[in-house]
C-alpha cells in the first residue's frame, strides 16, 4: 500500500470515527474524544520533551468537569462549583510545584512552563471542544454543530492544499511551514466560507450568521493552529507528532487546527448565543 492509498484509507477511517462518534450520542462522543485527548497529550509531551503525569491528571480533571457541566450534573455558574474547580486545580498545581522542587531537574521553571503549555495548548481546548454541541436553545446535545465545524476544518485543509499546490507562489510563513502559501490560505478561506453557507442551510441549530463567523474563525485560527504545531515540530526536529495514523502522522497532526480554533469558536458562541 503506497503512501497516497494509506492517506486516503486512514483519512476516511478517521472521518468515519469522528462522524459516527457524534451521531451515536454523547457517551461515544466523550469516549472517542477522550482517547484523542490522551494521544494528543502523549504526542505533545514527546515533542516538548516532558516526562510527567501531571498533564494527564489535569486533562482527566478538566475533561470530567466539562462533561459534568454538559450533563447538568454540576452547575458551572454556581459558587460551589467555582470553589470545587479552584480547589482541584490548586491541589494539582500545588503537587506539581512540589514535584519540581524535589526533582533533580536543574531548571524547574522550564518543567512548570511545559506543564502549563500542555494545559493551555491541549487540555483547555479539548475541554471547550466537547461543549460546542450544546450551543442549542435547550442546551441539549446536537451532533450537527460539531460535524459542521469539522466539515469546515476539512474544507479549509483540502482546498488550501489544492489551491496552494496548483497556484501557490508566495510563501505564507516559510521558516515555519515552507509548503503553505498565501494563495492556498486565500483558497481555503473562500471555499470554507462557501461551505459555511451550505451548512447553514441544513444545520439550523445556530444562526446562519454564526456559521459564517465560524467559517472565518476556522479559516484563520485553524491555519494558525497548524502553523504553531509545525513550529513545535520544527524545534523538536521531527516531521510528524507520531506514526499512529499511517500516512497522516499522529493525532495532533490531524487535530491541530480544531484544537486551536475550538476555544475561539466557544468564546464566539458563548457571547452570541
Amino acid at each position: 500500500m503506497n503512501n497516497l492509498t494509506k492517506r486516503i484509507v486512514f483519512g476516511l477511517l478517521y472521518i468515519i470515527v469522528i462522524v459516527f462518534s457524534l451521531l451515536l450520542g454523547p457517551v461515544y462522543f466523550y469516549s472517542i474524544f477522550f482517547i484523542f485527548l490522551i494521544f494528543c497529550i502523549y504526542e505533545f509531551l514527546k515533542i516538548i520533551n516532558l516526562k510527567s503525569l501531571y498533564p494527564y491528571i489535569l486533562a482527566i480533571t478538566s475533561y470530567s468537569l466539562a462533561i459534568l457541566s454538559n450533563q447538568n450534573i454540576i452547575n458551572i455558574e454556581s459558587q460551589l462549583t467555582h470553589k470545587l474547580i479552584v480547589s482541584i486545580f490548586s491541589f494539582v498545581i500545588f503537587f506539581t510545584l512540589i514535584s519540581a522542587l524535589i526533582s533533580s531537574r536543574k531548571i524547574a521553571i522550564q518543567y512548570l512552563g511545559r506543564i502549563f503549555l500542555s494545559l493551555v495548548y491541549i487540555i483547555i481546548p479539548f475541554s471547550l471542544l466537547i461543549k460546542l454541541p450544546y450551543f442549542t436553545l435547550d442546551k441539549s446535545f446536537d451532533s450537527q454543530i460539531l460535524i459542521g465545524i469539522f466539515i469546515l476544518i476539512w474544507s479549509n485543509d483540502i482546498f488550501a492544499f489544492i489551491i496552494g499546490k496548483n497556484f501557490g507562489k508566495h510563501k505564507l510563513i516559510e521558516r515555519v511551514s515552507p509548503n503553505k502559501t498565501i494563495e492556498g490560505f486565500l483558497g481555503g478561506f473562500i471555499f470554507t466560507f462557501i461551505s459555511g453557507f451550505i451548512i447553514s442551510k441544513y444545520c439550523t441549530s445556530i444562526a446562519p450568521i454564526q456559521w459564517f463567523a465560524i467559517a472565518i474563525i476556522v479559516s484563520v485560527f485553524g491555519v494558525i493552529g497548524d502553523l504553531i504545531e509545525s513550529m513545535f515540530k520544527r524545534q523538536a526536529k521531527v516531521k510528524d507528532s507520531s506514526n499512529f495514523i499511517p500516512g497522516h502522522g499522529g493525532f495532533l497532526d490531524r487535530l491541530d487546527s480544531i484544537i486551536f480554533a475550538a476555544p475561539i469558536i466557544y468564546i464566539y458562541l458563548f457571547l452570541t448565543s
